[in-house]
């Protein structure tokens, strides 16, 4: 029986376990290298630009109007270097 559990708990870790905390170490890693100039999708789905970064904020602008919207910076989803977006 004993066995069979250890098993099971090797089967958890590497499926579930393990992934999660790659995701987690890449989601940091991004986070310190967001800069102002930076295209950022939230998670709520407002696409916008770093204007300015604060303590655990982050001021964006959005276009069309070129609003400025305070956003927490857990609230980033995905970032987007301006080199690597003035490329295509």
């Amino acid at each position: 029986m004993l066995p069979m559990l250890l098993v099971l708990f090797f089967i958890l870790y590497f499926l579930m376990i393990r992934p999660q905390h790659k995701r987690q170490k890449q989601w940091q890693s991004m986070m310190a290298a967001i800069k102002a100039g930076d295209r950022v999708t939230t998670a709520g789905g407002i696409r916008g630009t770093i204007l300015s970064i604060k303590d655990e904020a982050v001021i964006i602008r959005v276009a069309p109007d070129n609003l400025k919207l305070e956003i927490a910076k857990n609230a980033i989803a995905s970032v987007t270097t301006q080199e690597s977006s003035s490329g295509s």
